[in-house]
């Protein structure tokens, strides 16, 4: 069994996104959240980050916007505002 995933029981957790990646899982949500929120390109996001002294191709950034683009989608909606809060 590897360090991907753990077996409790009969049900197995869900594997951590950030399994195998080189970068801080920090970095890598706010690669993501720079793409999908500010509506950045990929060489844009990747200019900002180099700015940051973190060296990230946009290649990579794009292998992580298309892995974990849904899970960083359904976060946000998740802790959206409902349309009576103040």
């Amino acid at each position: 069994m590897g360090p991907e995933t753990e077996k409790t029981g009969d049900v197995k957790a869900p594997a951590n996104l950030h399994y195998r990646h080189r970068s801080s899982a920090e970095i890598i949500r706010h690669a993501v959240a720079l793409y999908y929120v500010l509506s950045l390109g990929l060489r844009d996001v990747d200019f900002l980050l180099a700015e940051r002294r973190s060296i990230i191709s946009y290649e990579t950034i794009r292998r992580w916007c298309r892995k974990l683009g849904q899970s960083f989608a359904n976060s946000l909606r998740r802790h959206r505002p409902w349309t009576g809060d103040k």
